[in-house]
């Protein structure tokens, strides 16, 4: 039941970033929104047992690559004034609402201790199995994407250092 609830209310919360990051103008509420989806997603995986995913997601995705974008917007610049007037009263009482039920979902959870996976004893997520799943039956397509990946960074590197030669 516990997982239910929570399924629905972070499905409810990536689906709301994403329309956020979608619908924005403002590329930093765009970048925020989609901050919250990934960090929504990744309560899904822990929901889901799958623990390391859920780690890999928040340091990778919501970390670095958030990051990484958070920086090229800032260096592009965005130079339109922001508005500093009240326009929703009520967004801060429902704001501190949801995070006092979060809050309280939380410690009922952390309480009961029922999260998926805790009572079996296959461990879904865990590094052993994503490594031995890796390393097994995905190495070939690992090694192929990590060779792609490796060729796309050598020819961007090229593609950058290239001058184009003026045509008289």
């Amino acid at each position: 039941m516990v997982e239910l609830v929570l399924f629905i209310l972070f499905g409810i919360g990536a689906l709301a970033g994403a329309i956020t990051m979608v619908v924005s103008r403002n590329p930093v509420y765009s970048a925020l929104g989609l901050i919250g989806t990934m960090f929504s997603i990744a309560v899904l995986y822990v929901v889901n047992g799958a623990h390391f995913v859920a780690a890999v997601q928040v340091i990778v995705y919501a970390g670095a690559v958030m990051t990484l974008f958070l920086f090229v917007i800032m260096l592009i610049g965005v130079d339109q004034p922001e508005d500093m007037n009240e326009q929703l009263p009520i967004q801060r009482p429902a704001t501190l609402t949801l995070a006092g039920l979060l809050l309280l979902s939380f410690v009922v959870i952390i309480g009961a201790g029922t999260l998926a996976g805790a009572d079996d004893r296959t461990v879904v997520g865990s590094v052993e199995a994503i490594a031995d799943e890796l390393f097994t039956n995905w190495l070939l397509p690992f090694e192929v994407t990590t060779l792609l990946l490796i060729i796309a960074a050598v020819g961007a590197i090229t593609l950058a250092q290239f001058k184009l030669r003026d045509r008289k």
